[in-house]
């Protein structure tokens, strides 16, 4: 038969969302149905590859309590043909990354992340599947704009820019797409802005067909087609599973139709996985013993819903750290903050599993000139595509911005305008203290010469289980701290 069907299945950004989401509707997400899902369209379409395009770590209890291991377990059942690295994958240490390489039985690939040395890669670049005769090539990409957590890591690096990606791409087309070779995909975590750069730089010589990826943790209705190339992204956690049916004409070794869809993971399309679900189970009752404890009770359910604007989440961890502190404004990190949503019930678990990220938190000094730079910088366009850091700022700080016109209309702090020679000490976690510069778009050369910064709190959690556990019936509220006019 000249025309042989292909379906591409493909996730990413799980960040251990490994549970279901129950509501009166019934059950949507979780393993155990994503799982049942793959297992299903593998026994309906023979001709099926299931891809995974980084971050399967972080975000659960049962991930961060064995490091990541208890996800490779999980993984492994869900049995990937192939997935690249994520920013999040390097959050345990390149080390740890490497053994749990050795500890997953499917491939895991990258291009560019290399030992600085010697030049050497760490991952294999590519993968040459073969299914029913037909041959696909998958690269896999990550790009240094996404590693910030590793820059403290001298001996590790990857390809500057996506330009530099880019060309990568084309040595690896170059010498590894062969006559053999009918379709060339991308597997990248770099996120939907930087995978539309990429698709515009793809020599049609490369032979490029698609583009799959992560990251930016973008829903997509279809795709996005740029320089002739199928962009596409399927959201975030285990809701979701974009899904490729493709008609492959074998005479004309060319795609003659596809269609992309993606698929909601519920009762009515997925069936439930039972060795999965026994697997799960195992995890889940050995961490609940340790972390289904209930550290307080909120006034009500406060939300998260986007990392690019002031939220009642943002604001109450902005303040619980400020408190008593040493330091006037705590600018807690939106990223930092992962649950959409916490309370009224607050477990142990749900409070690492929303700031998984328990690193120290620093304290620097900074003049009222350099404060306004920050905030222009963490403002600045890029910010409303939601790809660069944000920030939530503890209570005295008040910023009006107008979009339109870049300009900071209002910046105060404690009622009182912020002037060029006003002294301010800021505190941030450790994620972007190490990245000053790049977050904050100040040297922090010019900063250190104010005061030499120190480490106020050697545990986040630590500061927020305290405050938690000794404070009941917590509220918050958008106030306006952050007031964006377009």
């Amino acid at each position: 038969m000249p025309i042989k069907k292909l379906t591409i299945l493909h996730t990413n950004d799980m960040h251990g969302d490994f549970l279901p989401t129950v509501t009166e509707h019934g059950e949507t997400g979780g393993l155990v149905r994503l799982s049942g899902y793959v297992n299903k369209v593998r026994r309906e379409e023979p001709n099926t590859i299931y891809a995974v395009a980084g971050d399967m770590f972080r975000g659960s209890v049962i991930d961060s309590e064995y490091l990541g291991l208890s996800t490779i377990d999980l993984v492994n059942v869900l049995n990937p043909d192939v997935a690249t690295v994520g920013n999040h994958e390097v959050d345990y240490g390149l080390a740890h990354l490497l053994f749990l390489e050795k500890c997953a039985r499917f491939p895991i690939i990258n291009a560019n992340f290399f030992v600085t040395m010697n030049n050497t890669r760490l991952f294999m670049p590519y993968l040459n599947l073969e299914v029913d005769g037909l041959r696909i090539l998958f690269i896999g990409i990550l790009t240094e704009e996404v590693l910030a957590s590793t820059r403290q890591e001298k001996v590790i690096g990857t390809f500057i820019d996506v330009m530099e990606a880019a060309r990568e791409v084309g040595i690896i087309c170059d010498n590894y797409r062969t006559s053999k070779t009918d379709l060339t995909i991308l597997l990248t975590h770099i996120g939907i802005e930087e995978d539309r750069k990429l698709a515009e730089y793809m020599d049609p010589r490369w032979g490029v067909d698609m583009i799959i990826g992560g990251h930016s943790h973008t829903f997509m209705d279809s795709p996005e087609i740029i320089n002739g190339i199928p962009v596409v992204q399927a959201g975030k956690g285990t809701g979701q599973i974009g899904r490729f049916d493709i008609e492959y004409d074998t005479w004309r070794k060319k795609i003659r139709n596809w269609t992309w869809q993606c698929v909601p993971i519920n009762e009515e399309t997925a069936e439930k996985d039972e060795v999965m679900e026994e697997l799960l189970e195992r995890y889940r009752s050995e961490t609940d013993v340790k972390y289904r404890r209930v550290l307080t009770r909120l006034k009500r359910k406060l939300t998260h819903p986007a990392r690019n604007q002031e939220t009642e989440l943002g604001n109450l961890y902005a303040d619980m750290l400020q408190d008593e502190s040493s330091f006037d404004i705590m600018m807690m990190g939106s990223g930092a903050i992962r649950k959409e949503e916490l309370g009224p019930i607050v477990e142990y678990q749900d409070m690492l599993e929303n700031t998984p990220f328990d690193d120290p938190v620093h304290m620097v000094e900074v003049t009222g000139a350099q404060f306004r730079r920050m905030i222009m910088h963490i403002l600045r366009d890029e910010a409303w595509e939601g790809h660069t850091e944000f920030y939530q700022f503890s209570k005295g700080v008040r910023i009006h911005y107008k979009k339109s016109t870049h300009e900071l209309k209002e910046l105060s702090f404690r009622g009182k305008p912020v002037t060029d020679d006003m002294r301010l000490t800021v505190a941030m976690q450790s994620y972007h203290y190490n990245n000053f510069e790049e977050f904050l778009g100040v040297p922090f050369e010019e900063v250190r010469k104010n005061r030499t910064p120190r480490i106020v709190m050697s545990s986040l959690n630590n500061i927020v289980e305290e405050y938690l556990t000794l404070h009941q019936g917590l509220d918050a509220l958008v106030e306006g701290r952050i007031l964006i006019e377009e």
